[in-house]
């Protein structure tokens, strides 16, 4: 898959790419990732790539001639018609389901946008999807770009170390939606706290029992919205409504 970026601080992505287990995804191209500087394909000598809004108001909008220009040297090299995405606070947020389409696509184009936002006629002419990383704002998309980038190499075969490392992730369908539970490591008593007695007991059933209760307990105290989610879905057995009951 191929993701091209278009941003203003491509330096920005440099350390990002070949740092931690992921660098293995965009090293290996199983995630191509493209970087487009739309200030290359600015008019003038100052490669202007931003203006005052019309009406007035603080801040500057970043113009759409260089953000299409930009865009149709991506279109010239790219043989798809891959998705045009915004990052933005006005779109909808990023999920792990959301990660997981994008995990088994062919990529997209990833527009960052800067300053007070872009010109609305580039986004309604060419943006095909908005996203956003939740209801706060940043001072740019480039941290969002890195989120999905991240998000969807991790999920690529041989990414990780252990193939099956993200199938425990939190939001993971094969956890039924809820929040990871709790890890222990060496040592087994660590200033004063010892680890659970369940995952020293090398008895599988009860390993799995305590983490299933724990993943509820987990989810049920930081976000209940998860748990009515998998009782809507029908994903909670009598077990696990009986220990929700108690912790009631």
């Amino acid at each position: 898959m191929r993701f091209d970026v278009v941003t203003l601080f491509p330096e920005l992505f440099a350390p990002f790419l070949v740092s931690g287990v992921t660098r293995r995804a965009y090293e290996s191209r199983l995630v191509d990732v493209r970087l487009w500087n739309p200030r290359d394909f600015a008019e003038g000598n100052y490669k202007r790539v931003d203006d005052r809004p019309f009406g007035g108001g603080p801040g500057m909008v970043m113009m759409g001639v260089p953000l299409a220009a930009c865009l149709a040297a991506i279109r010239a090299e790219r043989a798809d018609a891959a998705p045009v995405v915004l990052f933005s606070p006005a779109g909808p947020r990023l999920d792990h389901a959301g990660v997981e389409a994008w995990s088994a696509s062919e990529g997209a184009v990833l527009v960052c946008g800067r300053y007070e936002g872009i010109d609305q006629r580039f986004i309604d002419r060419y943006v095909d999807l908005q996203l956003s990383l939740g209801d706060f704002v940043l001072s740019g998309g480039e941290i969002v770009a890195m989120a999905l980038l991240d998000a969807v190499a991790r999920l690529q075969p041989g990414v990780l170390g252990d193939q099956d490392s993200h199938q425990f992730d939190s939001f993971n369908p094969a956890l039924d939606g809820l929040l990871d539970c709790p890890h222990y490591t060496r040592p087994e008593e660590w200033e004063g706290m010892k680890a659970p007695p369940e995952l020293l007991s090398g008895h599988h059933v009860q390993i799995e029992r305590w983490r299933r209760d724990r993943r509820l307990e987990v989810t049920a105290r930081q976000r209940p919205d998860l748990i009515a989610a998998a009782r809507a879905a029908g994903r909670l057995t009598k077990a696990d409504e009986a220990l929700l009951a108690k912790l009631a």
